[in-house]
């Protein structure tokens, strides 16, 4: 598909963008907009960063930043819009974006609720943060130092792997009453 190719398949794919929105119900970020677009349609990265950034200038979506993510949703305009133009979107696509959006929202939800990552600071700092993520809302944090790269991997891999053991051990401990005179 090129950028500039017929003025109806520019039509379809911004309204694909702008359903796919609507169908998640709730803000969403860039890298699993596209994840659900690209179930639906073939579509390129940077005509769908075009897309995006169309429909933003227009009104129809908004976007906002919450911790370190940029989240993207339909505006009430956009719902109108939307309302009014989703008869161009050809049944088979629509079809597609509804058969593979479940799973992948599932999918989504599953790999960004556990998030660990790491940071250098020097050859032998690095500051390790582990998460759990709920709708787009941490839950839990904890940050801690690492001496070198090899223990801050191996903290960041343990968490993404038993984070589900983890977490309610660190729960325990940080609820625990301590004998004050201990």
């Amino acid at each position: 598909m090129k950028i500039n190719s017929d003025n109806e398949t520019l039509a379809e794919n911004k309204v694909l963008i702008m359903y796919l929105l609507n169908q998640v119900h709730k803000p969403i970020t860039n890298d699993n907009l596209f994840k659900l677009v690209l179930s639906a349609v073939d579509m390129n990265y940077f005509y769908y960063q075009q897309f995006l950034l169309d429909l933003i200038s227009a009104g129809f979506i908004t976007s906002y930043q919450k911790e370190d993510q940029t989240l993207y949703m339909l505006t009430p305009h956009g719902q109108n819009t939307l309302d009014l133009t989703l008869d161009i979107l050809p049944g088979i696509i629509k079809l597609k974006a509804d058969t593979n959006l479940k799973p992948l929202l599932d999918n989504i939800e599953n790999e960004h609720s556990i998030i660990a990552e790491f940071t250098p600071r020097s050859e032998d700092n690095y500051i390790v943060t582990c998460k759990i993520m709920e709708n787009n809302e941490t839950v839990f944090e904890i940050k801690t130092f690492a001496g070198s790269r090899d223990e801050a991997k191996r903290i960041v891999d343990n968490w993404k792997s038993n984070a589900e053991k983890i977490y309610p051990n660190l729960l325990e401990t940080l609820t625990k009453k301590y004998d004050s005179k201990e």
